[in-house]
């Protein structure tokens, strides 16, 4: 579990997907960020037409957010690899 990765060093060793049945897939990881991403800018436009009023600037407040969010999360992602804490 992760929370057992986390708090504990049980000293299992670390295994692949193919092994860990346990774990999830690539492809599962890959649709829940695709999922999560749609429901965050769906989220995005929906405050923003209501603080605006208007669905055009809405939707363009979505697309940029969703293109700057992915790019924030590469690097936010990049530097935490860079971090041995919890490893």
């Amino acid at each position: 579990m992760i929370a057992d990765q986390l708090v504990v060093d049980n000293g299992k060793r670390r295994t692949t997907y193919s092994k860990d049945k346990g774990s999830e897939s690539p492809k599962r990881s890959i649709v829940k960020s695709i999922s999560w991403r749609v429901v965050g800018t769906l989220d995005t436009i929906i405050i923003s037409w209501i603080v605006t009023g208007t669905l055009s600037v809405a939707f363009s407040i979505g697309i940029v957010e969703l293109v700057t969010k992915m790019v924030l999360y590469f690097f936010h992602e990049r530097i935490w690899n860079t971090i041995k804490w919890g490893r």
